[in-house]
């Protein structure tokens, strides 16, 4: 089957895209026999969903992005000084770096973008006078409530109307999830 994707043609979503034989009909990545032929389709559905989650999840970042002007990693860094924030805790350039994986001159040129653009505020350390405090304007933490806030919310409620058991499956499943993938990140590959 051709995937070319032209007028009149299906969505991509119509596709089995995450569908286990569709994508390895040899079992060249998952062999046959490591997974029960009945619970193939269950465990396609799974594949699926986390897939739509994935699309969703990207649509919304992107969105924000566009509402807010900002690329990812601005993104991640308001987040990141907000929930400090929220925390009481200061956050130094330096930390912001650690967090981001980036450079301490390219957090610099990150902050500087933003303080432009009245994003961040930079604030003297109470105790380290060659030390920079950075925070969230008061207007950007209102817009990225307004932009992100009410999705966030929209997971709580998912996972509140959850049962305690369910929540912890769900929980398991993915912390496993994300364990194999690393490790499957941290393994060489074969051949």
């Amino acid at each position: 089957m051709m995937l070319d994707m032209t007028e009149g043609e299906p969505a991509a979503e119509q596709f089995p895209l995450y569908a286990i034989r569709a994508a390895d009909p040899r079992g060249e990545m998952v062999a046959p026999d490591e997974v029960p032929t009945d619970d193939l389709a269950q465990i396609d559905e799974v594949m699926s969903a986390m897939g739509h989650l994935r699309t969703v999840e990207r649509r919304l970042a992107e969105a924000s992005q566009e509402f807010m002007k900002l690329n990812e990693t601005d993104m991640r860094a308001l987040h990141y000084l907000m929930i400090a924030e929220n925390q009481d805790q200061p956050v130094t350039a330096s930390a912001l770096a650690r967090y981001l994986r980036i450079t301490t001159a390219s957090t610099t040129k990150l902050i500087d973008r933003l303080e432009r653009q009245h994003h961040v505020v930079r604030h003297r350390h109470p105790s380290d006078r060659r030390a920079l405090l950075i925070t969230v304007s008061a207007t950007t933490r209102t817009a990225a409530i307004a932009s992100m806030g009410r999705h966030q919310a929209s997971r709580v409620k998912v996972a509140a109307e959850l049962s305690p058991e369910q929540r912890a499956v769900v929980i398991d499943f993915l912390n496993d999830t994300a364990t194999a993938l690393q490790e499957s990140l941290d393994r060489p590959p074969e051949g």
